[in-house]
């Protein structure tokens, strides 16, 4: 079993990571306030989904016209136009109001029309200070967006190599990128007959308060009929039926890599099974 380019993440104080998480779904939402106004448009959304960039250690839209994209470093927290002349601006201590001012000068320059940016988002997001009018803040937060950032480079490592092995396999399995509505990382396997499995990430949210990864299926089958998870994993079943990897038990593990893939792997042929056997 390999399990290559994934980096130890430390323990954290799951409180500050989600303080941490609530602020980077914010400020991601410009991205998909670019993306929704400017990346021609597809019927499942996916124009204002988002791809992890190695290089440059964060989120990245699709290509807007003229070929610049749009940024946010988890890490240091910061906003970026790449391409066509780089430009970064740092978020800690900024207004909402002031991050729209300097993202619709630079797409100005650009040639883009900024008022785009200003369109409603068609979902509502969590309750949050920033929304009344609040400052980013990095107090406090520094080491926890460091920790977030290293769990999003993780999961798109991970997830992208259990990607590839099923499409290898011939099923239909779509690159994995970062919904905005949810700021999670997804894959949706279609095996046909109304049947899906969804492999992904989520830094947390109501189901779970602290990262966790996860296998989906739809329709869902019989409980009683799933077999055991390794350790690190259980099934959930609160509003829906899902394979649940918890971070708190993956940073416990002995070796992370290892016992995440342990889980992907079982989660993944419990789906496949449960879906190709139902009626």
């Amino acid at each position: 079993m390999a399990a290559t380019q994934w980096h130890a993440v430390p323990r954290a104080n799951f409180m500050y990571l989600a303080a941490a998480r609530l602020q980077a779904h914010y400020a991601v939402q410009w991205l998909a306030r670019a993306a929704r106004a400017y990346v021609s448009e597809q019927a499942d959304h996916g124009h204002t989904n988002f791809g992890w960039d190695a290089a440059f250690g964060g989120l990245v839209t699709h290509p807007l016209p003229g070929g610049a994209r749009i940024g946010l470093r988890i890490a240091d927290f910061t906003l970026a136009v790449l391409g066509g002349g780089n430009a970064e601006l740092p978020l800690d201590g900024r207004a909402e109001a002031e991050v729209r001012t300097w993202l619709g000068g630079q797409l100005s320059k650009r040639g883009l029309d900024a008022k785009k940016l200003d369109a409603p988002l068609p979902y509502a997001m969590p309750d949050h200070a920033l929304a009344l009018g609040a400052r980013y803040s990095l107090e406090e937060m520094s080491e926890p967006m460091q920790v977030l950032s290293a769990w999003f480079a993780n999961a798109d490592g991970m997830l992208g190599r259990l990607q590839s092995r099923l499409h290898a396999r011939k099923l239909k399995a779509p690159a994995v990128r970062c919904w905005p509505h949810h700021f999670d990382f997804d894959s949706l396997v279609v095996l046909g007959r109304g049947r899906t499995m969804g492999l992904g990430f989520s830094p947390g949210d109501e189901y779970c308060g602290e990262p966790y990864f996860y296998v989906t299926m739809h329709p869902e089958p019989s409980i009683p009929g799933l077999p055991l998870l390794p350790a690190i994993g259980h099934w959930h079943t609160h509003e829906f039926l899902a394979a649940f990897a918890p971070a708190h038990k993956i940073v416990a593990a002995t070796d992370q890599a290892v016992f995440i893939e342990m889980f992907e792997e079982a989660a993944i042929a419990a789906a496949l099974h449960a879906l190709r056997t139902a009626a």
